[in-house]
């Protein structure tokens, strides 16, 4: 995938996209992988007149998406959309006693990519959600998590989507360095983290 003058990027998602970004500010991308990857592809292509947008929110999950899809995708006509999300829709179910069914995930977020589509129809990078069971129980959040991961590999070939398989990366990920160096609380990513991300995302579109 290659970047071209005038693309407009952007990116969706839960807090881990949102990244303590200032929602006052439209142009602020937060502390996270929006932000490095804006810094390193423009420091790598200077040439490039891209435009990187950030609209991930704290707690997001694809019915949130959803009910502000209008707003804060479709209006600003990307060229391509990146969108991480998911982990929330497995974590309610542990923490609030709210889960997701597997259906009502598929349905909703296949419902947000296909008014994409009709919309504009831009290139699609879909990130997998991960877990690393840093906390204690965490593990056996795998039960409710890893059928969405499907969802979203099955989506990325229904809407040929690239497809970022960031639960293998960092899984894979820990057999070097602890799980803790990547993610402080099993789901939200540390500097190095962010970086992963951040590192996995340009390969992608050919920077690195």
């Amino acid at each position: 995938m290659v970047l071209n003058n005038g693309d407009i990027i952007l990116f969706q998602g839960d807090s881990v996209t949102d990244s303590s970004r200032k929602y006052e500010e439209k142009e602020d991308l937060g502390i996270g992988y929006p932000m490095l990857i804006s810094s390193l592809y423009h420091a790598l292509s200077p040439d490039k007149e891209i435009k990187f947008i950030n609209r991930g929110i704290n707690g997001n999950r694809v019915k949130d998406l959803d009910d502000r899809w209008t707003e804060d995708c479709l209006s600003l006509n990307p060229t391509l959309v990146s969108i991480l999300i998911g982990i929330n829709n497995c974590w309610r179910r542990y923490d609030a006693n709210d889960p997701t069914t597997l259906s009502d995930f598929k349905n909703v977020y296949r419902n947000i990519l296909t008014r994409l589509k009709e919309h504009n129809n831009p290139k699609l990078i879909l990130l997998e959600p991960f877990l690393l069971p840093v906390q204690p129980g965490q593990e056996l959040w795998r039960e409710d998590l890893d059928p969405k991961i499907n969802a979203v590999r099955e989506l990325a070939r229904d809407f040929n989507a690239t497809l970022i398989p960031l639960d293998g990366i960092f899984n894979q990920a820990s057999t070097y360095k602890p799980m803790s160096f990547w993610t402080y609380d099993g789901v939200h990513p540390t500097q190095a983290g962010h970086g992963l991300i951040a590192k996995e995302w340009l390969k992608v579109v050919e920077t690195l």
